[in-house]
């Protein structure tokens, strides 16, 4: 399918900031293609940078408790609730290949009080659901239910700014029309051919 990846100009790659493009040929560089959110935030380039300093300080850190697939589910959940399309399909296709599960994303997606994961990472998750529903009703006891099973205030701070930060992606998505990449469905659902 010929479809937009947005309803906003996309900018040419050649056209942009030095900076932008190395970023952005880094990543086809490692996973074979671009991923639309580069190229259809791209047209902002403050605003693009801002993003992507936000989003490299929650997700690509090696502090705190929360595995990359914890943080992966945290964003397909959260984009599930929020009805976004290319974040849910993305950041599903991310999951499924850090969990190395690939039923993990539709059952996390869906309702993740159901699904394939530990004790942990279910209040991981119903604390997450809480900050993007209802985050006005957020109280100590949503704190303590959390303690048992491992996660400290920072983690707690991670979830929470994880389901916001993209709480905001998620609505720009849906705003511009984003399209996921095809190359996302089928990631991590079936095992890579050896060579």
């Amino acid at each position: 399918m010929n479809a937009p990846i947005s309803r906003w100009p996309v900018p040419d790659l050649n056209s942009l900031p030095d900076d932008m493009k190395t970023r952005i040929l880094d990543v086809q560089s490692k996973t074979g293609f671009v991923p639309n959110v580069f190229l259809a935030l791209a047209h902002r380039p403050a605003e693009w940078r801002a993003f992507m300093a936000y989003h490299d300080a929650l997700l690509v850190k090696n502090t705190g408790s929360l595995t990359k697939g914890e943080r992966e589910m945290i964003i397909t959940a959260t984009s599930a609730v929020n009805h976004c399309l290319y974040c849910v399909v993305a950041h599903g296709a991310i999951l499924r290949i850090y969990e190395k599960k690939p039923l993990i994303a539709d059952q996390v997606a869906v309702n993740h009080r159901k699904a394939d994961i530990p004790p942990r990472q279910r209040a991981m998750l119903d604390f997450a659901m809480k900050v993007c529903t209802t985050s006005h009703e957020v109280e100590e006891a949503d704190f303590e239910a959390l303690r048992p099973h491992g996660f400290s205030d920072d983690d707690i701070w991670d979830i929470a700014a994880i389901t916001a930060f993209f709480g905001l992606s998620n609505r720009l998505a849906n705003v511009s029309g984003m399209r996921p990449n095809d190359e996302f469905y089928l990631m991590g659902r079936v095992p890579k051919v050896k060579a």
